[in-house]
């Protein structure tokens, strides 16, 4: 059979190599033509679990509490904030944003309603709205307003009353949100049953439909963001200013993707040229691999175009990685190519050729199909950007694989002569027969130290954690670290988290069970008919009365005092607020009553519409964690305030929901572990199948497994005795570092068997390969350290971090291939 595939590629590829590279060409340039659809994302639903109920319930909590989406603005004046020079410069930077077409509205010091400045009373309200630009407004009475207001303090004035913000509010896009709706329904119906024809069409139609439309957000977003910017830079000479919030995030993690995608690729292109160059020395060497990797990159941009994947950040180093394993499978090419000078004298040309495709092709396929395999088991994971990152990688590769048998081998035909390269400085000799001497004469000890490396693995494995802060994905210079932190430290935290309390479900049994006594009794219906009028909604509802009040404001002293919380709002702030207006007297139900009646609606949706359901039977509470809190630990947070809400105010379970970007957030990093177990089982599973069918014997698969579990391990376990946490760059270490490292082992036990069967001789096999393979997989290694390497001009943590180690464990997969393999393979006789 592989004869027969021999005589057909040989006939098609190699006697015709003009006519297999143009139409090789042809398809690279074919599919490289809708590289113009190619986007990116970098938006908040990319990085959230496919099907994650508490998705649902977000964005349905959302729609019914009136969320938008915003900006903050942080304002440090270097004047006084209330001098009239700040406060004329801080009314015409508000005046510049509201011009901006999408903003809805610009919320600031000069917009809010004061009620202590001096104090007023609800019947004060009723008639007249003061704020800081009303004539004649008391300034220190609003300064101090500012630093006591329980509902301004730390959320629009920092505590030391140096710093403002500015909320800016965008309009709520209704053609988005609908598109965004039609599709969750689909999906949502498709997990309860199979879709029917039509439903699949419908689904298919508003994906499309709402893929396109977010690109059209994503690039206005991104145009209304450096407006702003604009805007705050005229204004620099007066203040420091920063952005912060969710689009901007969003906006700017875009630039580092185009930075990264750029960066890597001129980075990684000038790598290969100059490593190609040194190493051979020959233009032919240099050229051929650059085209082949050079199509598997156009041919991957315009197949992602073609399908409507976005790269994310997660992804955004695909560039680098196929470029990296695309000359990785060229590079033994070329040195099997050079090997056969030695083992074929005074061969043509052809021969050489079709005997390098033909040792080559095997062991290529092989360790083409282990890397697909790495990358496809990130298919397990429930992170969409992550799957995504599995699917590119693993056509990328498969096409790469065509290419470097196709145009490859066929463009060496054009050359009429064989050109061996010498190298002028045997570096790579040295290694490889240092590694053989120490295979040769320290094996017992080179056994005990991986053994020992091991247990210190294990150990560090086992401290391993996916609790990481969101602010140190970002380097200390960019704007985003810079707000987050501001923000966090003046402005009461970053991180939005909502406490949804709903009403007893025994207080619906009880209604339920009063109202049908009622209907029973027509005078009980007459005699409560009045009071319930009187009483209104204190009356009839779960939460809005005085019975509830003391509770409510327990529980809002309770979260505002835990280390992470920085400003909490609540139907407390309100209603503390409600009872200073009152006078300071206690709030009974008919006063409750009247203040939901006759508070004028702009204070009414600003201190009851946001904090409390129309029924009153549920309230919610705004927290705004600080993300740059050292001791934050998400997952643990979220069980406190579950436990402690019934230990300490006997709410049940049923009552609590928790929310927000928050929730959201850990329940991506709690996914991460879980998915770092199932990924590296599901490749050492898969690989190790792999390896009993291509050597056919058991021993020998363990065998080859074993230096590349142990290269994983060594940099999980670094990481964990570092304290680096899992993240969503980094919990893709472990299966493609096994996935490619595999790549040497394969080459090298390949070219072992061929090597044992010439005198049986078990370590003259040993430096013969390392001789001859052993160059092969240095220069590989190499190739792909440095190129991970490149990673770290990334502005993006995490993918530095992804670099670094995924480029050391390549190191220690190297020497672990030079040394451990060989040692296992002479100890245990290992021969298929």
């Amino acid at each position: 059979m592989t004869s027969l595939l021999l005589k057909i590629y040989d006939r098609t590829i190699l006697r015709h190599p003009v006519i297999a590279i143009i139409l090789m060409l042809f398809i690279v340039l074919s599919v490289g033509a809708y590289a113009k659809h190619f986007h990116l994302d970098a938006s908040a639903d990319s990085l959230l679990l496919e099907n994650d109920q508490d998705l649902k319930y977000f964005r349905a909590n959302n729609v019914k509490y009136g969320t938008a989406d915003f900006l903050v603005i942080s304002y440090s004046p270097k004047a006084d904030l209330y001098a009239p020079e700040t406060l004329n410069d801080l009314r015409t930077l508000r005046d510049s944003l509201l011009q901006i077409e999408r903003v809805d509205s610009v919320l600031s010091i000069l917009d809010v309603p004061l009620i202590d400045s001096p104090r007023l009373t609800l019947g004060d309200l009723k008639n007249e709205i003061r704020t800081l630009e009303t004539p004649d407004i008391d300034i220190e009475l609003v300064r101090q307003e500012f630093k006591t207001s329980p509902f301004y303090s730390n959320l629009l004035v920092s505590p030391d009353g140096k710093t403002s913000a500015l909320q800016v509010v965008f309009k709520r896009d209704t053609i988005y949100h609908s598109l965004l709706q039609q599709r969750n329904e689909i999906r949502e119906k498709r997990l309860n049953a199979p879709l029917s024809a039509e439903d699949e069409i419908k689904l298919k139609l508003v994906s499309a439909k709402f893929a396109d439309y977010s690109q059209v957000v994503a690039d206005r977003e991104a145009t209304d963001i450096a407006t702003i910017r604009a805007i705050m830079k005229q204004h620099q000479q007066h203040s420091e200013l920063f952005l912060g919030g969710v689009p901007m995030i969003v906006a700017d993690m875009i630039d580092f993707i185009r930075h990264d995608l750029t960066a890597f690729g001129i980075g990684v292109l000038v790598f290969l040229v100059s490593m190609l160059f040194l190493i051979f020395r020959k233009v032919r060497w240099v050229v051929l691999p650059m085209v082949c990797c050079f199509a598997s990159v156009i041919f991957m941009f315009g197949f992602l175009g073609i399908v409507g994947w976005k790269v994310t950040v997660v992804s955004s180093n695909f560039t680098s990685l196929l470029l990296i394993i695309t000359l990785s499978l060229c590079v033994h090419l070329i040195v099997r190519y050079n090997e056969l000078f030695d083992e074929i004298p005074g061969a043509s040309h052809a021969t050489m050729v079709k005997e390098m495709v033909r040792s080559k092709a095997i062991p290529s396929i092989y360790t083409a199909l282990t890397t697909i395999v790495a990358f496809a088991s990130l298919l397990t994971s429930d992170i969409r950007p992550v799957i995504d990152f599995g699917w590119m990688m693993a056509i990328g590769i498969s096409f790469a694989l065509l290419i470097s048998f196709v145009i490859f081998p066929a463009g060496l035909m054009l050359y009429k002569n064989p050109v061996q390269f010498i190298p002028s400085f045997d570096i790579t000799g040295k290694l490889t027969r240092t590694c053989a001497h120490w295979v040769e004469n320290r094996g017992n000890f080179t056994l005990a130290l991986f053994v020992l490396l091991a247990v210190f693995s294990a150990i560090g494995i086992a401290k391993l954690t996916v609790e990481n802060r969101f602010i140190d994905y970002f380097k200390p210079t960019t704007e985003i670290y810079q707000g987050m932190e501001l923000i966090d430290r003046q402005l009461g935290g970053t991180t939005p988290l909502d406490l949804i309390i709903d009403a007893d479900p025994d207080f619906f049994t009880k209604q339920a069970e009063d109202n049908a006594a009622i209907e029973d009794d027509p005078f009980a219906d007459d005699f409560f008919a009045d009071e319930e009028a009187e009483a209104g909604l204190s009356g009839s509802s779960y939460w809005y009365n005085n019975y509830q009040i003391d509770t409510l404001q327990k529980i809002h002293k309770y979260l505002d005092q835990l280390p992470e919380t920085g400003k909490v709002l609540s139907m407390a702030t309100t209603l503390t607020m409600m009872q200073q207006l009152n006078e300071d007297a206690p709030l009974d139900n008919i006063t409750l009553a009247v203040i939901h009646k006759k508070l004028p609606k702009v204070i009414s949706e600003s201190l009851f519409h946001p904090y409390m359901a129309e029924d009153g039977n549920q309230v919610r509470f705004s927290m705004r964690i600080i993300d740059s809190h050292p001791d934050l630990r998400r997952a643990a947070l979220l069980e406190k305030i579950r436990s402690d809400l019934t230990d300490k105010f006997q709410i049940k379970p049923e009552q609590i929901h928790l929310t927000g970007m928050f929730v959201l957030y850990n329940n991506v990093l709690q996914s991460l572990f879980s998915s770092q177990i199932m990924t590296i089982g599901v490749v050492f599973l898969v690989i190790m199948v792999m390896f009993f069918i291509q050597f056919r014997s058991l021993r020998l698969a363990i065998i080859s497994i074993i230096p590349n579990l142990i290269s994983a391990g060594m940099v999980l376990g670094l990481m964990g005795l570092l304290n680096i946490p899992l993240d969503i760059m980094t919990i893709t270490i472990a299966a493609i570092t096994i996935g490619i490292a595999v790549d040497d082992t394969i080459h090298y036990v390949h070219r072992f068997n061929d090597e044992i069967t010439v005198d049986g001789d078990y370590l003259a096999a040993m430096k013969r390969c390392h001789n001859s393979i052993g160059r092969a997989m240095y220069y590989t290694s190499i190739t792909i350290i440095i190129g991970f390497s490149i990673l770290t001009m990334s502005n993006f943590i995490p993918t530095i971090y992804f670099g670094l180690f995924t480029g050391l464990a390549m190191l220690i997969a190297m020497f672990a291939n030079l040394t451990l393999l060989p040692i296992l393979l002479i100890k245990w006789k290992g021969r298929s």
